[in-house]
């Protein structure tokens, strides 16, 4: 049975690479594949998968729009398909990623998305949150903030190497780096209001309460 993967990590930790890898095993056996990436992702030109490393390959552009079961199906017909390889999975929309679960459920190829799962304020992609929950496989790629402790996520840093706090979602660049929850800060990041109460003010509310009673 042909399955859908989800390979996620922070930024920077060789999610790309790793792709690369996985499509030049497939095709050294003789094994055809087929490579997608977003139009919106042109860090390195559009239509290329590109690694850190330096190593390279064509891939297919995709915008929100593509029908990319159409597509597959359409390619698999003329020519057998082995496997499908989606670089920056986390810019695919939910009807996408619904797409990709019928590639691998009605046309039995499987499907490997690589991508992260959140942006710089710690709110999850669309293609992300439906990979993570559709997925059979979830499989992450770890790396590290600078702290030394495990890397989950994504800094946005402006031309002075400061954190960003508000913005775009989307903003492509190299302008990223990985960090550790703790040292993001994630309660002064993220949209979600809340602010810790003072220790002091919660004592005088459970001693209000006892009070009432």
């Amino acid at each position: 049975m042909a399955k859908l993967y989800f390979y996620y990590s922070a930024m920077n930790a060789g999610k790309s690479t790793t792709l690369l890898q996985s499509d030049y095993n497939y095709r050294e056996r003789g094994m055809r594949t087929l490579l997608f990436t977003p139009v919106i992702d042109e860090r390195f030109g559009i239509g290329k998968v590109t690694s850190r490393l330096g190593i390279q390959a064509e891939a297919i552009p995709f915008t929100g729009d593509d029908d990319l079961f159409v597509h597959i199906r359409k390619e698999h017909a003329t020519n057998p398909i082995h496997c499908i390889f989606i670089d920056e999975a986390q810019f695919l929309n939910k009807k996408q990623v619904l797409q990709l679960t019928l590639v691998c459920d009605r046309l039995g190829i499987p499907v490997l998305c690589y991508g992260i799962r959140t942006d710089f304020q710690g709110e999850p992609f669309e293609g992300s949150m439906y990979l993570l929950a559709w997925a059979e496989e979830l499989c992450e790629i770890k790396t590290v903030c600078r702290s030394g402790k495990k890397a989950t996520m994504n800094a946005r840093l402006d031309e002075h190497g400061n954190q960003v706090l508000e913005g775009a979602q989307v903003d492509i660049g190299h302008h990223y780096v990985a960090m550790a929850r703790k040292h993001f800060n994630l309660e002064k990041v993220s949209p979600i209001e809340y602010e810790i109460p003072p220790e002091d003010a919660e004592n005088d509310d459970h001693e209000t309460r006892i009070s009432a009673a």
